[in-house]
């Protein structure tokens, strides 16, 4: 097979899938792994894909193991953010039993949360705080504290966490593609986040338009197995039964 044609091919998987690796397409392509990651990186230094280690992703998305403070996170998409927490919050009913994630749209919830006859459970101490101060029953998930999103991590929050049994829970993400789910950068947080949604009976993600086609370093849940409430649907998802628009 031409270069040029292995190359369109190439493409065409990851138009189609989103991310592939250099060890699953070998064999379809019938090439070898050496011939497949000069191809990557051919392609990638041409602006037709990203790679990553291990395959690529498409072009369209956006990879980093970046991540912003609470603080430098507080201001990003302020509005829409806003959007999303309030209609998040107008879905908590009285006697549910709530996992609220760490995260700056589960924060914005905070302004909105009416409903008094509810318990939350967070690893998020700022989370804690604010919901008590409000007179509202919270418990705090013990653990190691991670000073830059000020989440509670750890095998001690999870094993916490595996004795409880949620209603609903609302969880941030730093990137959302159909292949590689939702995702974080950090593996503890990723390993929580995980933890905390097979205890919940029903999942909500809320995520800007922003975080679309946007990877990061560990996924923490399958794009299917979870609702999106989002500002906008981005190109490509507008099919997806499981992205709400708010």
């Amino acid at each position: 097979m031409l270069t040029k044609q292995r190359q369109d091919l190439l493409l065409e998987l990851l138009e189609e899938r989103g991310s592939i690796t250099v060890s699953e397409v070998k064999d379809m392509l019938d090439a070898s792994e050496s011939t497949i990651r000069r191809d990557i990186t051919a392609l990638d230094e041409e602006g037709k894909l990203v790679k990553v280690f291990g395959g690529a992703v498409a072009a369209r998305q956006k990879v980093s193991a970046h991540e912003y403070t609470v603080a430098q996170k507080s201001e990003l998409n302020l509005e829409e953010k806003k959007r999303i927490a309030r209609s998040a919050a107008l879905l908590i009913e009285p006697e549910d039993f709530i996992y609220l994630d760490a995260g700056t749209t589960t924060a914005y919830m905070l302004d909105y949360i009416e409903e008094t006859n509810v318990t939350f459970v967070t690893n998020a101490v700022a989370h804690a705080q604010r919901l008590a101060m409000r007179g509202l029953k919270v418990m705090l998930v013990g653990g190691e504290l991670k000073a830059s999103t000020e989440a509670v991590v750890g095998s001690q929050a999870m094993q916490t966490l595996l004795n409880y049994h949620f209603t609903k829970g609302f969880f941030g993400t730093n990137g959302v593609t159909k292949k590689s789910g939702c995702t974080t950068p950090d593996a503890n947080e990723a390993m929580i986040k995980r933890t905390a949604m097979g205890q919940c009976r029903k999942c909500y993600v809320l995520c800007d338009g922003s975080k679309f086609d946007h990877v990061s370093s560990v996924t923490f849940a399958s794009f299917s197995e979870t609702e999106f409430l989002t500002d906008q649907i981005p190109a490509g998802y507008e099919d997806c039964e499981n992205v709400k628009r708010v």
